[in-house]
């Protein structure tokens, strides 16, 4: 039988590590904490050292404002703090430390150590514990601010530091922790030393515009970020988002380099986390994740930030006016940066130049894995007589009449798939099957928008067959299909049979066409919205009816895509994501030979 306990008031003691084992999961946790008190102390440097990744030793000093003496042992009691004093406070909260529970917490798993000076005092005062248990405050000498030391993490719950993981990881969640609160606060100075060693240092900002924060992003996230980044801001009503995102074409394999701030504040929130990804819907592909670092600002009474122990997640008075700002604010980003492409590409076409140098006449050749299928051609129109005369006039008379475009003058195509093209600025090579999707699902999206797609009827249906749930899930979303001029319908209870498709397409093969947007169907599943389907039907659509590699462009042909590529949105990059050309200037070139240094 079940013994009963009486119900007993926890000790103090007890109390504070059971919170410590939500606020304090780790080393990045207390930074976190710590560097969050500085900040509302109102300091402008903050100085951050750890030994062992924290676990042996770790301090912040910063220069805020200090704590007088009388209210060091305060500081230490749990629920105590000088952020909030009523119920209304609790929901428009400004600081970022408020719930009084850091500081006990943190004392109580640790040797702590809190030294402070306020302005105008003469000396500054010190308290010491150890696992929680205060000694009497004592003078210390310490500049005006704060300075607290935590020393043998957890070294009185043992358990707690075997789930910790190897040093290194414990200092990659440092870097990140700081990396994030010092891309909120660009106007402060952040510095962190690991094992008497300076590890990172964040300049404070000289200006308070969104671009004076920029070399700082760049100083975490890389010179190649600045060089993808577009600026986001707009504004509605009390709300307002800034910051910056990427060019589709610089995606990552995940979402680590998405940085989002509300208020301040580094959050992890899915509402802003699905408008940022709503955005790149059909510019990026499915497993692929943009970078960004965008702030979000709105008054504190629209936010509840008192959700998660951390602090980690918020929750919006009105979170359908916040994912629609953001998804469309980032998305009139993108649009107005369609053309670009991310310098991502040329960098490393530039490294593949320089890094493959041809073997010397009479060199002894290193071992080939296998020859190429077919030799490189230029290809000029195709009812051009064989290479020579006719075609450099060709090549000429382009460079004439489109040189001044954006995109250039057509000159060649490469292995039947790549398009070389001269600009004012030096050359561009495109990619004619990635170009060609993205002008036919620009335009596939168009027809459909404005309800006029245009459908070719074929001579004798298409019979494909399917399994029987298969054959359910087309005529499921069969009317959808139709509004796209994909007409499909039932043919017996294993086959359908394909009697149109959009006539933008040219000849596909239906039977292909339907089975991968069978593919796509099953893959998006329920939880996708009408129009992400819709818009991932036409992107395998647009994929089926466009320009195949090694197919032969006359110079004609050449210039009418890259003339219809600079009047498209997105056109720099395909439906996939992927960059649609790589630009080398003429800087560029004259480096790839010497002739600039």
């Amino acid at each position: 039988m079940h013994e009963r306990r009486p119900i007993r008031q926890l000790p103090d003691v007890l109390a504070n590590q059971i919170a410590a084992g939500e606020v304090v999961e780790r080393p990045a946790s207390v930074v976190r904490e710590l560097v969050e008190n500085a900040l509302d102390a109102g300091a402008t440097e903050v100085i951050i050292r750890v030994d062992e990744a924290g676990l042996k030793y770790l301090s912040v000093r910063d220069n805020g404002g200090g704590i007088p003496p009388e209210d060091l042992p305060t500081a230490l009691a749990r629920h105590a703090t000088s952020k909030i004093a009523s119920v209304d406070d609790l929901f428009a909260i400004g600081t970022f430390g408020f719930r009084g529970e850091a500081l006990p917490s943190i004392a109580s798993v640790s040797r702590f150590t809190l030294t402070s000076r306020v302005p105008g005092a003469e000396t500054a005062w010190q308290l010491t514990t150890e696992g929680g248990q205060a000694t009497a405050i004592k003078p210390a000498a310490h500049p005006v601010g704060t300075t607290v030391e935590v020393g043998d993490l957890f070294f009185n719950t043992p358990a707690r530091r075997k789930f910790l993981k190897s040093a290194r990881t414990e200092m990659d969640h440092i870097d990140e922790t700081l990396a994030r609160l010092a891309l909120a606060h660009p106007e402060v100075t952040f510095q962190l030393v690991a094992d008497g060693a300076n590890r990172l240092r964040f300049e404070g900002a000289q200006g308070d515009l969104l671009e004076d924060a920029l070399p700082r992003i760049g100083a975490w996230l890389g010179k190649e970020f600045v060089a993808s980044a577009i600026t986001v801001d707009a504004a509605r009503d009390a709300l307002r988002v800034r910051g910056f995102t990427t060019l589709p074409t610089y995606p990552h394999g995940s979402a680590r380099q998405q940085y989002l701030f509300v208020n301040g504040r580094p959050v992890k929130d899915r509402t802003l986390l699905a408008a940022l990804r709503q955005a790149y819907h059909d510019r990026i592909a499915h497993d692929r994740y943009p970078a960004a670092v965008l702030f979000l600002d709105l008054p504190p009474d629209q936010v509840d930030v008192n959700v998660h122990p951390a602090k980690a997640e918020v929750r919006f008075r009105d979170s359908g006016s916040v994912f629609a700002l953001l998804r469309g604010a980032v998305a009139h980003a993108l649009d107005a940066a369609s053309q670009k492409v991310s310098p991502a590409g040329q960098s490393y076409a530039l490294e593949r130049f320089s890094a493959t140098p041809m073997p010397m006449a009479g060199a002894p050749s290193a071992p080939r894995v296998a020859e190429p299928s077919a030799a490189l051609h230029f290809s000029m129109p195709v009812d051009a007589p064989p290479l020579g005369r006719a075609n450099d006039a060709a090549a000429q008379q382009s460079a004439v009449v489109f040189g001044g475009y954006p995109m250039g003058a057509a000159l060649a195509q490469i292995h039947g798939t790549y398009i070389v093209a001269q600009t004012e600025k030096g050359f561009l090579l495109v990619d004619q099957h990635a170009a060609h999707e993205r002008l036919v699902y620009e335009r596939l999206k168009k027809q459909v928008l404005e309800k006029t797609v245009e459908r070719q009827p074929l001579l004798i249906p298409e019979i494909v067959e399917l399994t029987p749930s298969e054959v359910d899930l087309v005529l499921e979303h069969a009317a959808g299909l139709a509004e796209l001029g994909f007409d499909v319908e039932a043919f017996g209870p294993q086959a359908v049979a394909v009697r149109s498709v959009p006539a933008l397409l040219g000849q596909p093969n239906p039977q292909r066409l339907l089975r991968s947007v069978l593919d796509d169907l099953r893959t998006l599943g329920k939880g996708v919205s009408l129009q992400s389907r819709l818009e991932a039907t036409l992107s395998t659509m647009a994929c089926h009816g466009s320009i195949r590699a090694n197919r032969r462009l006359g110079v004609d042909d050449m210039n009418a895509l890259l003339r219809q590529m600079e009047q498209t949105p997105n056109c720099a990059q395909c439906n996939h994501g992927r960059p649609t050309y790589v630009e080398l200037s003429l800087p560029d070139i004259e480096r790839l030979f010497g002739r600039r240094t």
